[in-house]
């Protein structure tokens, strides 16, 4: 009983700690980022592709159609900015193309971290 008991909470903890376990950035990215955007260096979807945007400046992958707005943002993208812009992009550069946010913090900052991990 006592091994039954001491197994099930084991079990318990496993399946706590697995679930609190926050998702990759690379697994946010796939989740809610993909539709729009690649992460080869190559444009081909409706966003520009993001390999290598981790200290670019702001509009000026090649081969994607930027806004005016963000042409003339002046932004290079830090995490910082990166942070800002994902968080709310049409408060961060007001006309941007990019419609679609992501509220939750932690995802920003997982996605983040993952786009540092892209090279050109």
């Amino acid at each position: 009983m006592k091994f039954q008991l001491s197994l099930v909470a084991v079990l318990a903890g496993l399946a706590t700690s697995a679930a609190a376990a926050p998702p990759s950035g690379e697994q946010v990215f796939k989740q809610r980022c993909t539709v729009c955007h690649s992460v080869q260096p190559a444009p081909g979807k409706m966003g520009p592709p993001l390999a290598g945007v981790v200290g670019r400046k702001a509009g000026t992958a090649p081969g994607y159609a930027y806004s005016n707005a963000l042409k003339a943002s002046g932004i290079t993208w830090t995490p910082a900015q990166l942070d800002a812009f994902i968080k709310a992009p049409g408060k961060a550069v007001p006309g941007t193309k990019m419609l679609l946010g992501a509220p939750d913090a932690e995802q920003r900052a997982a996605v983040i971290q993952y786009l540092g991990t892209l090279k050109k």
